[in-house]
């Protein structure tokens, strides 16, 4: 079986769907790129078993057939080639491949498909179509909040709540949390929310070029279809925390403040923060507010001061600089709006205009003041 492929293609298509290889798995299949030749189309797909992602490249050829081929020397190698096309030779025998360039020659050995697990059998869908633009601002603006801890498993993917007049999406680790609703989007169908792993979105986002996409999706798996690019995941069949019951409603003390002048300002006062806290200090009067942070430890500390906007009484508050940074690199205006209560209580992060049809939010809990 032979075929050709462009190499920036093939780097490009290898690229965006190799996060789904495990790095060690107890099936060495999952190892591997399943290939899939059929004339001038190359399917590629790899999966992990929780989640499947097949991609369609162009390629020159008659012939037809798939295999299996090691994934880790394959994208090293195709990284590493700078020859416009890459000849493969495969013998569907032995699975002995060749690839060939213009100035080099790779042998590999690959395996039999017959082993490499099929997609998941995907019944009593529900079929939704969604711009690109707004799937990827969605999965964009909430992902970065997701939660790590496997303790938690509802909070280490993304909720979606899909409604007949607006999607929503949430994502929260219990320090931050983003609510990003978009009511450009219509659905015929009532009332559902999903849980969709964060890797599964991370690897669908970079996919999200200028295409409409489709999903589908049943009570345990949901499927993209973006482009020339298929991917399938288990959902999280968690019941999502009450989100909407941490969201104050009764900030009433507005603080506006240059978005780029405390992002900076923030990222160079945490440099001598302690390393453990990460903790800055907001010291907010009137029409300024300064920036610290320090380390009695080592006897470090740095203060900044801002122009602001503030309507209320004077405060200090207390930030994980982290989560700050996170929640200001997510807001596209120039300026911020901090709604906030009490030192101890959760403060509410918006920009000060939305998007047509859509409605950002952002929170991010303080942190218990240094004496």
């Amino acid at each position: 079986m032979k075929f050709s492929v462009s190499t920036p293609d093939l780097q490009k298509h290898l690229g965006s769907i190799s996060g789904v290889i495990p790095t060690k798995s107890t099936l060495p299949i999952l190892e591997n790129f399943l290939f899939e030749v059929s004339g001038n189309e190359l399917d590629i797909t790899a999966t992990d078993l929780e989640m499947y992602t097949t991609i369609r490249v162009n390629v020159e050829g008659k012939d037809k057939g798939k295999f299996v081929i090691p994934a880790k020397r394959l994208l090293e190698t195709v990284r590493s080639l700078t020859d416009p096309t890459v000849k493969f030779d495969v013998d569907t025998d032995t699975f002995k491949i060749v690839m060939k360039t213009e100035n080099g020659e790779y042998k590999l050995t690959g395996e039999s498909s017959e082993s490499y697990p099929s997609l998941p059998d995907f019944k009593g869908e529900k079929e939704l179509k969604i711009s690109s633009e707004i799937l990827k601002r969605l999965i964009s603006k909430a992902e970065f909040a997701v939660s790590s801890d496997e303790l938690r498993p509802a909070m280490t993917g993304v909720l979606f709540q899909i409604r007949p007049e607006e999607i929503c999406a949430v994502a929260t680790d219990g320090h931050r949390l983003v609510r990003m609703r978009n009511t450009s989007f219509k659905s015929k169908h009532k009332a559902t929310d999903v849980i969709v792993p964060a890797k599964a979105l991370k690897l669908i986002v970079k996919s999200l070029e200028g295409v409409e996409g489709t999903i589908f999706f049943n009570e345990s798996h949901i499927k993209f279809s973006i482009g020339n690019m298929i991917l399938i995941t288990r959902l999280i069949e968690e019941k999502y925390p009450n989100y909407e019951s941490v969201i104050p409603i009764d900030n009433d003390k507005k603080l506006t403040v240059n978005k780029n002048q405390l992002l900076s300002s923030v990222r160079r006062t945490s440099l001598f923060a302690n390393t453990t806290t990460r903790q800055v200090r907001f010291s907010i009067t009137g029409s300024s507010m300064a920036v610290s942070a320090e380390d009695i430890d080592f006897g470090s500390e740095a203060k900044e001061t801002l122009t602001c906007d503030y309507n209320a009484e004077d405060m200090e508050i207390g930030f994980n600089a982290v989560y700050v940074v996170d929640v200001l690199s997510h807001i596209d205006t120039d300026e911020a709006v901090f709604m906030l209560n009490t030192p101890t209580r959760a403060v509410t992060v918006r920009p000060p205009t939305q998007q047509e049809g859509e409605d950002i939010l952002m929170l991010v809990m303080p942190v218990r003041l240094n004496a």
